[in-house]
């Protein structure tokens, strides 16, 4: 009989996390596992359809999709949940997405009587307190069977060490995030022949993904060349306040917002960008980076996280929070149009390295791992 894996997450948005998870499933079916999600609280028809089609059964939590306000509420309304989902599945693993409340559900389904219990973090440790980190590597100690990090660097920030997954379950190890089926490889032609170069951001609109510094950095780019120009794909909180730095600064018409990009329309996008900017002040992986490598986008990105390991050689680091620092990066592969082709081709080449089928070969590598042994090495 396979073994059966439940797979634990908050929510089901439009986001990154959902798509990795979702990636995590289709690894596990392609193992021969039993898969089923479930999902606590926020959650969309649509991504929900996403896993069904996949043949993820998905079981909600909360109907209507609300979380419930207060911990103590949150606590009692995943006890009852959790605790009917695991009696009906009887589940031989469960595989937690490490999003808030993420302590709260490894606890729940060890006193549920859940022996192995992996956590996947899809951040790095700079977003929480100094309590915070204290408190998940005294989970993964004590309560989980391994914590899973996406990049070196935020195992790293979690744990002062880092080990990348080789066969061996370990308390904490590192699997890389996989390129999204829905982004394909494609090599570009030489951006150097563009009468205008386009340097583009694909993100939520939020300060976390620095796009307050967008403008700014932009702007005085704008200054010494006028072949340019930015196009913004993605919506959120800050959208209005960079439409109208835009106008206030006079380039509203080198600048381009698209809007929230459906994922199936995002190949074509990241082919219409030379320059890729990165420059959030916390990224575990780097997923927007990678997808725009893979379609020869050239990354610049803040050097945090996992974004500097992720793009390697093929791109520009700069400052984080540092709207001049991005302008020094920018105009630094601006002023060398023919480095900026081969940092192109060398993006392509090294988003290869994060491919689907190397993702699936660690998955099951660790699933056949956790079956083996009872325990884990230190």
């Amino acid at each position: 009989m396979a073994m059966k894996v439940l797979i634990g997450i908050s929510c089901l948005l439009e986001g990154g996390t959902e798509i990795q998870t979702l990636s995590l499933g289709k690894a596990l079916l392609k193992g021969g596992y039993d898969v089923k999600v479930v999902c606590y609280f926020e959650h969309t028809p649509q991504m929900v359809k996403r896993y069904e089609d996949c043949g993820i059964d998905v079981f909600c939590l909360s109907p209507d999709g609300i979380r419930p306000s207060g911990i103590r509420r949150m606590a009692l309304t995943l006890w009852r949940g959790l605790k009917r989902i695991v009696r009906e599945l009887r589940p031989d693993a469960v595989h937690i997405q490490y999003m808030t409340p993420g302590a709260l559900a490894a606890i729940i389904f060890k006193a549920l009587g859940v022996e192995k219990v992996i956590a996947t973090s899809h951040t790095s440790a700079d977003i929480y307190s100094d309590g915070g980190r204290k408190a998940i590597r005294f989970l993964s100690r004590y309560l989980l069977t391994g914590f899973q990090c996406i990049s070196l660097a935020a195992e790293e920030s979690y744990y002062g060490t880092s080990n990348y997954f080789s066969g061996k379950l370990l308390r904490h190890f590192t699997i890389y995030n996989a390129l999204p089926e829905h982004i394909t490889i494609r090599e570009r032609e030489e951006t150097e022949r563009k009468n205008v170069l386009t340097i583009g951001v694909v993100s939520r609109l939020e300060e976390i993904k620095g796009m307050d510094l967008v403008i700014p950095a932009f702007k005085k780019v704008l200054r010494k060349y006028q072949d340019i120009r930015l196009v913004i794909a993605g919506d959120g909180s800050l959208r209005k306040r960079m439409e109208s730095e835009a106008e206030e600064s006079g380039i509203k018409e080198k600048v381009l917002f698209l809007g929230r990009i459906a994922q199936e329309k995002l190949n074509e996008v990241y082919d219409s960008i030379d320059i890729l900017l990165v420059p959030s002040r916390s990224e575990g992986f780097g997923l927007t980076a990678l997808e725009g490598m893979a379609r020869g986008c050239v990354p610049v990105v803040a050097n945090t996280g996992g974004l500097p390991e992720v793009t390697g050689d093929c791109g520009v680091s700069h400052c984080v929070d540092n709207a001049d620092s991005i302008s020094a990066a920018l105009e630094k592969l601006l002023d060398n149009r023919v480095e900026l082709g081969e940092l192109s081709h060398r993006a392509t080449e090294r988003a290869r390295i994060f491919s689907i089928e190397n993702y699936n070969r660690s998955i099951i590598e660790l699933y056949q791992s956790l079956l083996k042994t009872n325990g884990r090495d230190n």
